[in-house]
């Protein structure tokens, strides 16, 4: 029988500095505080955290670059949405009657935790601008 190897992923540093940086800069658009930005990126320690933030650099696992991908798909598709950049960036905050969200605001299921609840929003929001 032959030797399976297991080969960890390693974690992206050449993605990472771009990443954060649009990262952080969607999420102050956003208006979101540190708790919940560090839900968004799966819950990292807070020392990591931090260190993201301030650095906007650093080695970011291959989920936080997944939670990242769907937060900038998100926005993306919020601003082809929607003309107005201020209505696309306050449209996480309101309450949407769609079943997905239950007339809670997108935020609320994004803070899920899970990085399902990011991908049904993205796939949501594409479906909504024709894409799925």
């Amino acid at each position: 029988m032959p030797h399976l190897q297991v080969v960890n992923v390693p974690a992206r540093r050449d993605l990472a500095g771009p990443a954060l940086r649009a990262f952080f800069n969607i999420t102050e658009r956003w208006r979101l505080s540190a708790e919940q930005e560090r839900v968004l990126l799966g819950s990292p320690g807070r020392s990591t955290f931090f260190r993201w933030k301030r650095d906007r650099s650093g080695q970011l696992p291959h989920d936080a670059l997944e939670r990242i991908s769907y937060v900038l798909g998100i926005y993306k598709a919020l601003h082809l949405i929607f003309s107005n950049a201020r209505q696309a960036d306050e449209w996480v905050r309101r309450p949407n009657a769609t079943p997905l969200l239950g007339g809670r605001p997108a935020l609320d299921r994004m803070l899920g935790g899970q990085v399902a609840d990011l991908f049904v929003l993205r796939q949501y929001l594409d479906a909504q601008r024709g894409w799925s």
